[in-house]
């Protein structure tokens, strides 16, 4: 497979990552797959600090040369801090979209609800599903 999938990290089937960090906290960003089908990022609109997200609602919107297209919160809870450089560097989404290109980490409000998430192994048979 092409694209990068991490092991220590969650996927929701919209194509969000999530990184479980200490004291409840996710980092959330898209996965490869997600920035090399959207193409080259050219606008980030990041969710607001404070505000409160759920899971698999509408957080923030990426704009590429392609289209439009939401990112949607693998968790409920409360943002708290979001990815500034975005703002200016749009285009770390592709470059790094697991480190550099992070967009907003989420004091989760339910635990329960990581466990819907899906494994790296789970994550690359939805995408091969979706490629074929």
């Amino acid at each position: 497979m092409k694209w990068n999938f991490p092991e220590n990290l969650q996927y929701s089937r919209e194509h969000e990552w999530a990184e479980i960090k200490e004291e409840n906290i996710v980092i959330v960003g898209v996965t490869d797959y997600a920035q090399d089908k959207l193409g080259e990022v050219v606008f980030v609109e990041l969710p607001e600090t404070d505000q409160e997200v759920k899971a698999e609602e509408s957080m923030a919107v990426i704009e590429s040369v392609k289209a439009a297209s939401d990112v949607y919160a693998p968790v409920s809870g409360k943002v708290i801090a979001v990815n500034e450089k975005l703002l200016d560097q749009p285009e770390l989404l592709n470059e790094d979209p697991y480190k550099a290109g992070w967009i907003a980490r989420i004091k989760i409000s339910d635990e329960g609800e990581l466990e819907a998430l899906l494994s790296k192994e789970e994550y690359v048979q939805l995408v091969e599903q979706e490629e074929s």
